[in-house]
């Protein structure tokens, strides 16, 4: 099944794209590779989710934040390539998790988009090499930032 018709079977909608916040690009294309820029997890409403695992939110408030990550990803991707259908697998996701310094748990957060992607382009395409991170901080106070990279047709 192709990623679109899957994103519609799933019922999932995805956010506006959203514009860069400063001097850089949502994501570069360099051949057959797309790297995107970190992005961040916004609310229905459209404002970003803010917080603190481990203080502020706990860990499965900070699993969907890493999900709402990941369709922020995916809005990207479809309106730089006009379909999701051009992306052929998931090379590498790199996640940063803001959690207080007892937090460890980064890896099970961060499954909240690897999950995602999984599920919108299959076991195989959708799972590539993966990277999460504890951060003392990220920008604007969200609790996640997650990067990944792809493999296009």
């Amino acid at each position: 099944m192709d990623a679109e018709a899957r994103l519609a079977e799933l019922g999932l909608q995805l956010p506006p794209a959203a514009e860069p916040k400063g001097v850089y690009r949502p994501l570069v294309i360099v051949g057959n590779l797309v790297q995107t820029s970190g992005h961040l997890p916004t609310a229905d409403d459209g404002s970003l989710i803010a917080g603190r695992i481990g203080a502020d939110l706990d860990q499965p408030a900070g699993y969907d934040a890493a999900r709402r990550s990941g369709l922020a990803i995916l809005a990207t991707l479809r309106k730089a390539l006009g379909s999701l259908d051009r992306v052929r697998r998931v090379v590498k996701v790199t996640g940063f998790v803001n959690g207080t310094p007892d937090f460890t748990a980064q890896p099970a957060v961060i499954n909240g988009c690897s999950e995602l992607f999984a599920e919108v382009f299959g076991p195989d395409a959708g799972v590539g090499a993966r990277s999460a991170v504890g951060v003392a901080s990220l920008p604007l106070g969200v609790p996640v930032e997650i990067e990944a990279v792809f493999e296009i047709a």
